[in-house]
């Protein structure tokens, strides 16, 4: 399916996805009137009472942030709503409650057509592009380009692009204010301060720019990705947060065809229909973000652990999708909203062989300039699931130490102890492992992520 459109300036711009076929026909519209060549049920759904004046959606004042000018061109309604009918969209979302992706991704095209995009973020969202595919229609898609992404994203953009055909509309975020943020608090300040402000400038403002020229987007939101903040994602939905082109609270729809959909059914789906993957899905990777703030997950971890893995929150979101954030959970620099990190998990690291220090024996620690033994001490936090994945390493460590010269201990090193630790024990994100040489004042940290036991093992070798 393909769609020309032709202005009365002679300036064409086409519109495609993959199931464009020259056999099915074009749908040709121009400034004085258009015939429909094509009567498949897939030809795009335009109403005829539109005006046949062919406007671009940047050329009101209120639409000056449309998403991308290649793909920003439509017909002008001759009536637009001002405000989506929170009553229609619930009973719609409860109607398609129990529906397949493939029909909630079809009613939304259906119902939006030129007007809504499929926000891809590079990972295993692009099942979207598929169910939008296999629905007939066309379809846009657009992604937010941070500047921070993964090589292979950037090369499984490229991929998903030649594979279905099609053009993804990027947004990139204001030069200026990036360029304050890092002259001002460097590069890497977000592990610092929290997410939240870097977030902001890449990703929420661009996101909320590209937004401005639709009247719906598509996510690919699932209630499984983070039960902290997503459990109660419906399929459909008056966007909370964000504004459409009309302007003002409730004037954009906001769609997640998978929200029911668990993990493991994506990734059967997308093997089922042999769809392009980021190479990153098999070093570990599950839920891709920015290079920086985007890690493998161990065996069992939720796939969110991989994201700002060194904050303490449970809420795991950047800014899209804030409106799914509850009152109870975090704050702007990804603490717990009372200040205080959960303490629900016993303690770890139990064994007879690996000394609990308390704040008045890390700080003797820490003063001893000729310590009788060296000692490796792992600064921790219960409930932090990276920490209770090492548990197992960590007292097997201190179990093959035990009487060969080298002391095994941890101080536990949240609530309030994290500020003294991250001020004098260089406490970056848990857990942060430090050696205490026999001869030296300053604490060695482990820069590795590796954390078996013959990973630990060499360090200590290389540093006794």
């Amino acid at each position: 399916m393909a769609l020309a459109v032709t202005s009365s300036s002679s300036t064409s711009i086409a519109f495609s996805s993959s199931n464009s076929r020259t056999e099915q026909g074009v749908l040709q519209l121009s400034s004085s009137n258009f015939q429909p060549l094509d009567r498949s049920p897939a030809a795009l759904n335009l109403s005829l009472n539109r005006s046949a004046a062919v406007k671009r959606l940047n050329a009101e004042p209120k639409r000056n942030d449309s998403i991308v000018p290649s793909a920003a061109t439509t017909f002008a309604p001759d009536v637009v709503d001002k405000a989506v009918e929170v009553d229609d969209i619930e009973k719609l979302a409860k109607n398609l409650e129990n529906a397949s992706p493939l029909e909630i991704m079809d009613k939304a095209l259906e119902k939006y057509g030129n007007d809504i995009a499929i926000a891809f973020s590079g990972a295993e969202d692009v099942a979207l592009i598929e169910y939008a595919h296999l629905t007939g229609r066309p379809f846009r898609v657009f992604s937010l380009d941070t500047g921070r992404l993964n090589p292979e994203t950037y090369k499984f953009f490229d991929t998903v692009e030649k594979h279905y055909g099609i053009h993804i509309e990027y947004m990139f975020p204001d030069a200026v204010e990036v360029q304050a943020l890092v002259r001002t608090k460097g590069l890497f300040s977000f592990y610092e301060d929290g997410h939240q402000e870097c977030c902001r400038v890449r990703k929420v403002r661009p996101l909320r720019r590209a937004l401005k020229g639709l009247r719906a987007w598509i996510t690919g939101q699932r209630k499984d990705q983070s039960p902290g903040t997503r459990s109660e994602v419906p399929v459909v939905q008056v966007d909370p947060v964000f504004e459409g082109m009309d302007g003002g609270s409730g004037s954009l729809v906001k769609w997640n065809p998978v929200a029911n959909v668990a993990g493991n059914d994506i990734w059967n789906f997308l093997r089922t229909m042999d769809v392009p993957v980021n190479s990153l899905h098999a070093q570990g990777y599950v839920s891709i973000g920015c290079e920086p703030c985007t890690r493998s997950v161990l065996p069992g971890q939720h796939e969110r652990e991989g994201r700002w893995w060194w904050e303490d929150a449970k809420a795991k979101e950047c800014g899209l999708h804030k409106g799914n954030l509850k009152e109870e959970n975090v704050n702007g620099n990804g603490a717990a909203a009372n200040g205080k990190e959960s303490s629900a998990k016993s303690d770890i690291f139990e064994s007879q062989n690996v000394v609990n220090l308390s704040r008045p024996g890390i700080e003797n620690l820490v003063k001893m300039e000729d310590r009788k033994e060296p000692w490796m001490v792992v600064l921790y936090a219960p409930w932090c699931p990276f920490c209770q994945a090492m548990e197992a390493s960590y007292v097997e460590l201190a179990d093959k130490l035990a009487g060969n010269g080298v002391k095994v201990g941890k101080f536990r090193a949240d609530g309030d102890q994290k500020a003294y630790a991250q001020q004098e024990l260089q406490l970056g994100s848990f857990p942060t492992i430090l050696f205490f040489p026999k001869h030296a004042s300053r604490p060695i940290k482990y820069q590795s992520e590796k954390r078996d036991v013959e990973s630990l093992m060499a360090f200590i070798n290389a540093l006794r």
